[in-house]
């Protein structure tokens, strides 16, 4: 028996699989209070952040008008232009909206259940192979990253991605058991419909399910690489027959596809949201820092003032979990389902965090949820089989570095904002630092003792992202670029309009807006889908983003705007234009917006300039 045991063979009482004894008696009343305390972290005062992302909420009102939009993505129900992204996540909030009606909770609901479900989802896969123990450490864990309740109370695209992965780690959980291709094709499936969530990055977990999947499926090579194979193509015809019916689908009778310079979905997702995010040379981009770039790339990036808020909290932890999980069944029979865990998961984290750790394109802090969950099921797992195995000075020892470490980045963090909650951070670092002491001492200690200093090490290790995590939850959030945490200058991102804020119009606008809207395919068209997305909640009208999310899409060009304002299609447009940024994409955006304040004659509606394209 290696040091840390496989669930088969540490936890019997807990099993999942056919003839096996019941869970024990607090394992279903745990786990529904889990599920229940998360449901109201993601649920409670949901509605204050209103639209969140506008931009998705104006595609997803569009999409509960059109079918067409809906399958496309686009922004407007008059299909101009997509979302620069696969629609999937935009499927789920344009369905809610077309049952429920378009608004705040019906948008944002979906978003908190996927992440309801991600934890009861992670529960399942780590208690499979660690017991219920370990699967609700771990659930609990990702239910207080920051990041985690930031993304599952916003309508960004992440919450599908996270949930469809973490199902995808259950599938490959499942199908180590007993080599099953069947299960493994599931997990392939799940990974496909996560790209048309978010297109490349739902592959970055590719590696770490098939690597397990090689080293320890309980089958020949020749069988394991044939199911292999047979999930790889389940993965790519769950992404790619998609990018296949638009790609044969005539460009005249579909959206423009937002984010790309060719029309070409293909483009979008192996370019500016594909290998460009890696390499920095997205076509189009524009903000940044001003000599390039989306701050300093390196091993500490994550540790950052943008970053680790959201993420960083058992960041550490979890890089000694996994250290000595492998290092502790580094004996284990090839079979091992206990390590092949620690593969699947380590995996996930390792290439993940080393992607976003030197990507040098486009990268924002929210993005962060995509490591939660494996780092979640590394605490989780490690966690209690370190504790188990408390006994062996070893494994306590590494139990007790977990822990300071974990109480030290903690006290780090909560440093930075010495103003909120003073006195937390040295509460924590104390006390960690004790747990971390007497922890490493438990096996000598009364049975009453050692179970107080197991609680008091969970509730330490939990006290500050947990801290976090409800004060990002208490904090609206809206606009392109939320943050976590309980700075509300940071979180709120209402913005005024430009290219990642969202205002929307007055009264007098709105109403303007809707003016004859009936009679024109576009009732407005503006630069940029923030600004689009705005005018179009506010007046419940189509409204054309003109040159798309950044306003460098060749879409319209100037020609085909001149023939849609001829052809009577297009009421107003809105707004002086923008400067455009960078050096690369279309100028189509600056020419039309220069075209039509050389031509009409401007009035003020609101603080707003519009002109009058129908005189």
């Amino acid at each position: 028996m290696t040091l840390l045991a496989s669930r088969d063979e540490a936890d019997r009482t807990a099993p999942p699989a056919r003839g096996r004894p019941a869970d024990p008696r607090w394992v279903r009343p745990s786990l529904a209070v889990l599920l229940l305390a998360t449901a109201v972290l993601y649920l409670w005062n949901l509605g204050e952040s209103g639209w969140a992302n506008a931009f998705y909420s104006a595609a997803a009102q569009a999409g509960s008008l059109s079918w067409k939009a809906l399958f496309f993505g686009s922004s407007d129900a008059a299909n101009a232009i997509t979302v620069d992204k696969t629609p999937a996540a935009l499927w789920v909030m344009s369905l809610s909206a077309r049952l429920f009606g378009v608004g705040a909770w019906s948008i944002l609901v979906p978003q908190a259940l996927m992440g309801v479900g991600s934890v009861a989802v992670l529960y399942a896969a780590v208690r499979r192979t660690s017991g219920p123990a370990a699967g609700l450490l771990a659930g609990t864990v990702l239910a207080l990253t920051p990041a985690a309740a930031l993304m599952f109370r916003f309508n960004n695209p992440d919450a599908l991605l996270v949930l469809l992965l973490t199902a995808g780690a259950y599938c490959v959980v499942r199908a180590l058991e007993e080599a099953s291709p069947r299960w493994l094709a599931l997990a392939g499936v799940a990974v496909g419909f996560g790209f048309l969530a978010k297109m490349l990055q739902a592959f970055l977990v590719l590696p770490a399910f098939g690597l397990a999947y090689l080293i320890a499926a309980p089958a020949s090579l020749g069988k394991r690489l044939l199911h292999l194979l047979g999930a790889l193509a389940a993965t790519l015809i769950s992404a790619g027959w998609y990018l296949a019916v638009v790609a044969l689908w005539p460009a005249a009778d579909r959206p423009y596809i937002g984010g790309s310079q060719e029309n070409s979905l293909w483009e979008l997702a192996f370019g500016y949201n594909g290998l460009g995010r890696i390499t920095g040379d997205e076509v189009g981009s524009v903000g940044g820092n001003p000599n390039g770039g989306w701050g300093g790339t390196g091993w500490d990036r994550l540790f950052g003032d943008e970053m680790a808020g959201g993420i960083a909290w058992l960041l550490p932890a979890a890089a000694v979990a996994l250290a000595a999980g492998l290092w502790f069944t580094r004996r284990a029979p090839r079979t091992d389902r206990g390590r092949a865990a620690l593969v699947v998961w380590g995996g996930w984290f390792l290439v993940t965090a080393v992607v976003f750790s030197y990507m040098g394109g486009i990268i924002h802090a929210y993005y962060m949820i995509a490591l939660a969950p494996a780092i979640a099921a590394l605490v989780g797992i490690a966690g209690t089989q370190l504790w188990r195995a408390r006994g062996n000075p070893a494994a306590a020892g590494t139990l007790s570095v977990g822990i300071g470490l974990s109480a030290l980045t903690a006290y780090l963090l909560l440093s930075r904002q010495p103003e909120w909650l003073p006195g937390l951070a040295i509460a924590v670092l104390v006390a960690g630092l004790l747990c971390a002491f007497l922890v490493f001492f438990a096996s000598r200690l009364p049975d009453a003792a050692r179970r107080l200093v197991a609680v008091g090490a969970l509730v330490t290790v939990l006290a500050g992202t947990g801290a976090y995590t409800v004060a990002t939850a208490a904090t609206p959030h809206s606009g392109a670029l939320p943050s976590a945490g309980p700075d509300t200058g940071r979180g709120m991102r209402m913005g005024g309009g430009g290219l990642l804020g969202t205002s929307l119009p007055g009264d007098g606008l709105a109403a303007l807006i809707r003016q004859d809207s009936a009679n024109y395919t576009w009732a407005a068209a503006t630069v940029g889908s923030n600004n689009a997305a705005g005018y179009q909640l506010g007046s419940g009208a189509p409204v054309m983003a003109v040159g798309g999310f950044n306003g460098t899409d060749p879409a319209p060009t100037l020609e085909q705007f001149q023939e849609y304002v001829r052809s009577g299609r297009i009421h107003y447009f809105l707004g002086e234009g923008m400067m455009m940024r960078g050096e690369t994409g279309s100028d189509a955006a600056e020419r039309i917006a220069t075209w039509v304040a050389d031509t009409y004659e401007p009035t003020t509606v609101d603080g707003v300039t519009v002109y009058d394209l129908s005189r």
